[in-house]
């Protein structure tokens, strides 16, 4: 069952991921376009010679664009599909479509909203090339915090629901939860290399498509999933309807 679960969970991310580059594809990349166009102009201001395109910029925002969303999409699928198989039945009585929607959300908060509350997206032409390794690696330790931050107000929340009732536990499950994350937000690094003359109506709506491109990959993910799971674990379900 676990193996039909992953291979679902890693179709429901293909799919996720193709509504996901038809968002991008919309309304991110004129973005990136225009980060570009300010690069550009700012190095020939500069009297910098542009540098070489490996790869076309056409490529890029079409087939490139799109393979990176599928290997992305197949990736997260399938953890997710993992994550979904060993969560379900040990989060009480909710259904897979419910269970689904709410892995889908978390993943969306750990992975996307915390991290880039302190790291938001930029363009390109933001950002220092010595600075590159500092900012992936501060990136991704806030992201292995994230999760860390979602176990243990889990953990937490679920050992006090037997004393406090499921409603009581969830919000202080809920309340760690914020002021963990506010204490790894609060001690990691600041880092801003936004130029002062950078537009910042482009920095804003390309963030906002960043944004966007995630909402679309996960809720999509959830909801695809969620009725793929149902499927598959119908007849455990109706076993436990009749032995109850």
């Amino acid at each position: 069952m676990a193996g039909r679960l992953l291979a679902r969970g890693m179709v429901a991310g293909v799919i996720a991921a193709c509504l996901a580059f038809l968002f991008a594809r919309i309304f991110g990349e004129p973005q990136v376009n225009l980060a570009i166009a300010f690069e550009a102009a700012q190095d020939a201001a500069a009297g910098m010679a542009p540098e070489p395109e490996l790869v076309s910029r056409a490529v890029q925002a079409s087939f490139g664009l799109l393979v990176a969303s599928l290997m992305y999409g197949a990736a997260y699928g399938g953890i997710y599909a993992v994550v979904f198989a060993f969560a379900y039945g040990r989060m009480g009585r909710i259904s897979p479509r419910a269970l689904a929607l709410l892995l889908a959300g978390a993943g969306f908060l750990t992975f996307v909203l915390i991290p880039g509350l302190k790291y938001p997206p930029n363009p390109p032409g933001i950002g220092h090339p010595d600075t590159i390794q500092l900012r992936t690696a501060t990136y991704f330790e806030v992201i292995a915090l994230s999760v860390c931050v979602m176990a243990i107000a889990i953990l937490v929340g679920r050992r006090l629901a037997l004393r406090l009732g499921a409603w009581n536990a969830t919000l202080c499950g809920v309340g760690l939860f914020v002021v963990l994350t506010a204490l790894v937000q609060a001690t990691a690094p600041d880092i801003n290399e936004v130029p002062a003359n950078f537009p910042a109506v482009v920095l804003w709506r390309f963030r906002e498509a960043a944004i966007g491109m995630q909402i679309v990959l996960w809720g999509a993910l959830g909801l695809i999933f969620g009725p793929l799971a149902a499927a598959v674990l119908a007849p455990k379900e109706g076993g436990r309807r009749l032995a109850g």
